[in-house]
């Protein structure tokens, strides 16, 4: 494996992450696994599998954004054996969200992992969150309405 070879995807990767800021998800979908075993974390939306489900998960995320971009990528890991390998790191995207005119940033923890497939470079796994700065534990919590107060 060259690892000139796996850059070349990633600058790819990262091209096509911008496209969906823009509305456009084929880029991103030619980048991931054709098999059934590919999987999509977006933030919003649980994990799926199967490359169904990741399409039309990408249809929805596209559909609510556009003229938007990817503004960097802050590599925090970079594993990569001869036939896998995977990325950690913190995306900042800027476009228009819904209906809105106006221009928004967010910021996304992300791991993606590659693995060859016929001799190419494809995701098959991408989780992605909102989760970019230190915060409490109970942050995390959910409310159970269920439960006795006391």
């Amino acid at each position: 494996m060259a690892a000139s070879d796996l850059d070349q995807v990633i600058e790819e990767y990262h091209q096509a992450i911008s496209a969906v800021a823009r509305g456009d998800a084929g880029p991103q979908k030619r980048l991931f696994s054709r098999r059934d075993d590919v999987t999509l974390a977006t933030p919003i939306g649980p994990p799926i599998r199967g490359r169904h489900a990741v399409e039309e998960a990408f249809d929805r995320v596209v559909a609510q954004l556009r003229d938007g971009e990817l503004l960097s990528a802050e590599n925090i890991s970079r594993v990569a054996t001869d036939e896998m390998a995977y990325i950690v790191e913190l995306e900042h995207s800027r476009g228009k969200v819904g209906g809105s005119e106006e221009t928004a940033s967010w910021s996304l923890r992300s791991t993606t992992v590659f693995r060859r497939e016929d001799g190419e470079w494809k995701v098959c796994h991408r989780h992605a969150d909102t989760v970019t700065e230190s915060r409490p534990m109970a942050s995390i919590l959910h409310r159970d309405s269920s439960a006795s107060d006391g």
